[in-house]
């Protein structure tokens, strides 16, 4: 046996306290380490009835393998002779197994060599395996976290544990990511690697809003009132659609707080931008109209209500259009990502337009399909007058045959 004394399990449970990893792991790793190594002491790694034991109460540990007990010895590394284990224990008899220490001489150095590169290894994988079991969890949730420094296309968050990386395409455009600021960040989404989990973080998800309104807005928490959609461009401008469960409560008003102190805590958090909370209902319609909201709405005509095929044409006063478009096309699109409807918006002046000139299609088409019928009548009067003249001379070609006949049989006569 190796004495090891206390040290060991005093920095294991130094190391348990600090890392988190479990005492039992570091001495499972330990005694795997010694067996390796005798495995590799004795050129045989293939063998299965070797195994380190470590007595916590002497402070030792050593090798021993695991032999069977028979009358004769055919194979002296799986098996031991009845007398033989006798003297390990006078109670053996033959087919039993007894553990027979084989911890080699001056094998402390090796041992501990081993056990330094096996216990590393097992540690690393022990951390991994936290950080990925802990972050999993966290998948899809809010976590605060301290920026570390910025690269050309990231920004490094420590949340902990472990860095996580925010991808240029997660960050709100023109914001300043300063390091050693504290940050809020949206768990994206955990990679596993053959080092550390890879974490990726978000400020620009949609999926961010909405866990700050749960955060800030208990009805939204207890499920009284309930986020339909969001549609975000963040750092910009976002829509959310909320929904009542309870009539008595209105679900606008529980987003916006006492005198908007729930919305402004939210608009804060992200760095003062615009929210429009709009009332859900299912009547495509209303739902249009709250959607482009704060524009004033003439009317919503549905073109098209299929499950792949959503259209509405809508019509605003023409002092109403910019707005109801939104600059660069932003609140009309959002509306569009808000509602799932493909939304057509005219002014008044533009849809009279229209409508003005559809009517003159369809006088133009009305016209053109008279001008055919005319010329259409033309032509069957020019037939039907060739068919009378036709006739009217067939009847005269008759009448003069005729005179002819009676003639000629009078002069025969």
């Amino acid at each position: 046996m190796i004495k090891i004394g206390t040290a060991l399990f005093e920095a294991a449970e130094q190391f348990e306290r600090e890392k988190g990893i479990s005492k039992e792991i570091l001495i499972a790793s330990l005694c795997d380490a010694l067996a390796a190594a005798y495995k590799k002491h004795i050129k045989d790694k293939d063998a299965t009835n070797v195994e380190a034991i470590l007595d916590e109460q002497a402070g030792e540990i050593g090798v021993f393998r695991t032999k069977v007990v028979v009358e004769v010895v055919e194979d002296e590394n799986t098996e031991i002779a009845l007398a033989d284990a006798k003297e390990i224990d006078e109670d053996v008899e033959l087919d039993d197994e007894v553990k027979i220490e084989v911890t080699p001489e001056n094998f402390g150095r090796v041992a501990a060599q081993s056990a330094k590169q096996v216990i590393t290894q097992r540690i690393r994988e022990a951390e991994r395996k936290m950080v990925l079991d802990e972050f999993m969890s966290k998948k899809g949730t809010l976590i605060t976290g301290i920026i570390q420094r910025r690269t050309d296309r990231a920004v490094i968050v420590n949340i902990g544990k472990t860095d996580a990386i925010m991808p240029q395409r997660e960050q709100i455009p023109g914001e300043y990511y300063k390091p050693g600021n504290r940050i809020r960040v949206f768990v994206l989404d955990v990679k596993e690697t053959s080092k550390l989990p890879q974490v990726i973080v978000s400020q620009a998800h949609a999926e961010i809003v909405r866990e700050l309104f749960e955060l800030e807005v208990p009805e939204i928490e207890d499920g009284i009132v309930e986020i339909k959609s969001i549609a975000r461009e963040a750092g910009f401008r976002t829509k959310l659609a909320v929904w009542s469960n309870d009539p008595s409560v209105d679900s606008v008003g529980a987003c916006i707080g006492p005198r908007g102190t729930r919305i402004q805590t939210i608009v804060g958090e992200l760095k003062n931008e615009k929210i429009d909370i709009v009332r859900y209902s299912e009547d495509p319609v209303e739902y249009i109209v709250n959607a482009l909201s704060p524009a004033r709405i003439i009317s919503v005509d549905i073109l098209a209500d299929e499950e792949d095929r959503k259209e509405a044409f809508v019509i605003v006063p023409d002092d109403q259009l910019s707005l109801a478009i939104g600059r660069e096309g932003q609140n009309v699109r959002l509306a569009h990502r808000l509602t799932n409807w493909k939304i057509d918006i005219k002014s008044e002046s533009q849809a009279r337009e229209i409508e003005n000139r559809q009517m003159s299609e369809v006088q133009y088409e009305e016209v053109v399909a008279e001008e055919d019928y005319t010329e259409e009548e033309e032509i069957i009067d020019e037939i039907a007058q060739e068919a009378i003249e036709e006739t009217s001379q067939m009847a005269v070609d008759e009448e003069d045959s005729v005179e002819e006949e009676v003639i000629e049989e009078e002069i025969e006569e």
